[in-house]
C-alpha cells in the first residue's frame, strides 16, 4: 500500500481546516438584517370573532406605497383568512405594525394558529405597480380570547 494517497489527503484536509475562520467570542454578533418582519407569539381574537395580530418589521429603499399584510390560517385547514394591512414606512428603522380584521363567523377559535406577515411594495413598473417582497415571516401563534 502506497503512503502517497493517505499524505496528499491529509495534507488537504490540513490546507482546509487552516482556510476555515475559527469562531471565537470575540467575534461581533452579526448584524440586524436590514429587511425583516416578526409576529408576536399572542394575537386576540374577540367575542364577535375579530382577530387583531401584530409584530414588528424593517425595511428599506421602496419607491412605492409599502405595506404589512398578514394572514391566518387554523386546524390542518388549507383555508387562510387575510387580516388587514397597515401601511408601512421604509427607513430602515424597526417599527411596529398592527393587523386587524374579521374573518367569516366561527372560522376561527382562541387556540394555536399559523400566522404569516409580509412586508409588500407596490413597485410602479409602467402602467401598472408590481409587487416587490421585502420579508416574509411565517409562525404558530396563540390566539387569545379578548
Amino acid at each position: 500500500m502506497s503512503l502517497r494517497p493517505a499524505l496528499t489527503a491529509a495534507v488537504g484536509a490540513a490546507l482546509l481546516l487552516l482556510a476555515v475562520p475559527a469562531a471565537s467570542a470575540a467575534d461581533p454578533a452579526p448584524a440586524p438584517a436590514a429587511e425583516a418582519v416578526t409576529v408576536d407569539p399572542a394575537g386576540g381574537i374577540a367575542a364577535d370573532g375579530t382577530v387583531t395580530l401584530s409584530g414588528t418589521y424593517r425595511c428599506v429603499n421602496s419607491t412605492g406605497p409599502v405595506f404589512v399584510a398578514s394572514s391566518i390560517g387554523q386546524d390542518s385547514s388549507t383555508v387562510r383568512y387575510g387580516i388587514g394591512g397597515s401601511r408601512a414606512v421604509c427607513d430602515g428603522l424597526e417599527h411596529r405594525w398592527v393587523n386587524t380584521g374579521k374573518p367569516m363567523p366561527g372560522s376561527l377559535k382562541a387556540g394555536t394558529a399559523r400566522v404569516e406577515a409580509t412586508v409588500l411594495e407596490l413597485r410602479p413598473q409602467g402602467l401598472l405597480p408590481l409587487p416587490e417582497f421585502h420579508a416574509t415571516q411565517q409562525q404558530d401563534v396563540t390566539l387569545v380570547q379578548r
